[in-house]
């Protein structure tokens, strides 16, 4: 286990509208901010052809393929996720979410692109005095989060 205490700085309420990609978009904030990590929620409608990751094809960590799942139409969403850095200092978000419509719901990360439908809202909480940031892990060829101590 890695782990380090940090403390809370600024807040941002964000109101994505239709067609904005909710990764672009905290991504673009947390550069144009200088945000180097924080935790964020979001709250709306993702649009038809948004995309989620919903898991490893299988769990061999040696080869790690996607199962990608298309949202045929308009869903309710709620997600929570991290803002960390690269190795190159870019912030990354890194985010899952649930998307419902009638008795339906999937949930999966938003990364292949989530599609705003009409809004969502997006709190995102800085932290402070915190090293933590994305590091590429040999083994499965993801950028897992690290600490330094």
């Amino acid at each position: 286990m890695q782990y380090q205490r940090v403390e809370q700085g600024r807040v941002w309420v964000v109101r994505l509208e239709t067609g904005e990609v909710l990764h672009e978009q905290i991504e673009a904030i947390a550069r144009r901010e200088e945000i180097q990590a924080a935790v964020c929620f979001a709250l709306g409608g993702a649009a038809g052809k948004s995309r989620i990751v919903t898991g490893p094809e299988n769990p061999d960590i040696s080869e790690i393929v996607p199962q990608v799942l298309e949202l045929q139409n308009v869903h309710e969403t709620v997600a929570v996720g991290t803002i960390f850095p690269d190795e190159t200092g870019a912030p990354v978000v890194h985010m899952h979410g649930v998307f419902g419509r009638g008795e339906e719901a999937h949930a999966g990360c938003v990364r292949t692109g989530v599609i705003t439908w009409l809004v969502n809202e997006i709190v995102i909480l800085e932290l402070t005095h915190c090293t933590a940031y994305r590091k590429r892990d040999a083994d499965s060829g993801l950028e897992l989060l690290a600490i330094d101590e």
